[in-house]
């Protein structure tokens, strides 16, 4: 006995129609997950762009500046000096084509031309006004030191023309106390606030500066490939976060692109290497909130590891990214 569709009741109906449909969905739900990935929430995608717009203007505005070649000559600490006691005084001389270039710091802006003063393998400190007296190194620890400079750029971009890069060794006897806390330029204790100048307080500036943690420099051959480590560095916030500079000086070096035979490779957070081929700097957009550690290296094209120079040719820092 035969019976037709169109007498069986409407509920019966009903229920056969929705569970056809929820199959069909699940099917496409199925298709669906096999052939797609979503990007996880928060993942970081870093991408190369240009020259910020707003850096090409500050160029232009700056005239010929970024055309100097400036030339820095150490004058204290001598090479291989024996210094007594845990500060130690950075003075330098500013020469070449300078074009207008000069270290100075703007009031309104906190900016300017400055120096980047680096003690052995610790985080530049920028020196702005090299006519107002040395650079201390505070609390140096006792033992062999090295101190590079080099002039930069209020955005901390590096010269990098023959000439700007300078480097001396020394020792230290009676050395600094390594718990002493990290103080500002103006040598206040972070964290602390200033204290009021007095009545008969001298105007003269205080000096610049920075207190240090322990620290030992490393065994350098002068003769031999150097990668100095500059940029990123620090906290950024706002407008500064995105994008971010990676720079750095290259000493005894060529770099592929510029007709030599190294690489100069970095990493962000461990992720997968990038090599650089051009001794310039980069731009990175699509940093998200947070700390991040940025590792760059000089690479040996004979072998692929980083060349072995006082353990230098690798150094990582930590960045926090807050906006």
């Amino acid at each position: 006995m035969r019976i037709s569709i169109r007498f069986l009741p409407l509920s019966i109906l009903s229920a056969a129609i929705l569970v056809c449909a929820a199959c069909q969905s699940t099917n496409q739900n199925a298709n669906t997950t096999a052939t797609t990935s979503a990007t996880p929430p928060g993942a970081q995608q870093l991408t190369q762009v240009s020259r910020p717009q707003t850096i090409e203007q500050m160029m232009k505005d700056r005239g010929e500046q970024d055309q100097a070649k400036p030339t820095l000559r150490i004058v204290s600490p001598a090479n291989n000096a024996t210094i007594n006691g845990s500060t130690v005084e950075v003075k330098l001389e500013l020469g070449g084509d300078l074009k207008g270039y000069m270290p100075h710091k703007d009031p309104a802006t906190g900016k300017g031309n400055h120096i980047h003063v680096i003690l052995d393998n610790e985080p530049y400190e920028a020196y702005y006004e090299l006519n107002q007296g040395p650079f201390e190194l505070r609390n140096v620890s006792e033992g062999w030191h090295t101190l590079r400079v080099f002039p930069s750029r209020p955005w901390h971009e590096s010269y990098k023309n023959d000439g700007a890069f300078q480097m001396v060794e020394f020792t230290v006897k009676g050395g600094g106390d390594a718990s002493k806390p990290t103080t500002t330029n103006s040598g206040d204790k972070m964290a602390n606030p200033a204290k009021p100048e007095s009545a008969t307080a001298s105007p003269t500036p205080s000096r610049e500066g920075k207190d240090y943690s322990a620290s030992q420099g490393g065994n350098i051959d002068r003769t031999k490939p150097l990668l100095t480590y500059s940029r990123p560095k620090g906290e950024y916030k706002g407008a500064d976060a995105d994008p971010i500079m990676i720079d750095f000086w290259l000493l005894n070096a060529k770099l592929q692109g510029d007709g030599g035979e190294y690489r100069v490779r970095y990493s962000v957070d461990g992720g997968q290497p990038t090599s650089l081929d051009k001794w310039e700097p980069i731009w990175l957009t699509g940093w998200i909130n947070g700390k991040h550690r940025i590792t760059l290296e000089l690479i040996d094209p004979k072998t692929g590891n980083v060349v072995d120079n006082g353990g230098y040719n690798s150094t990582t820092r930590e960045i926090t990214i807050s906006r």
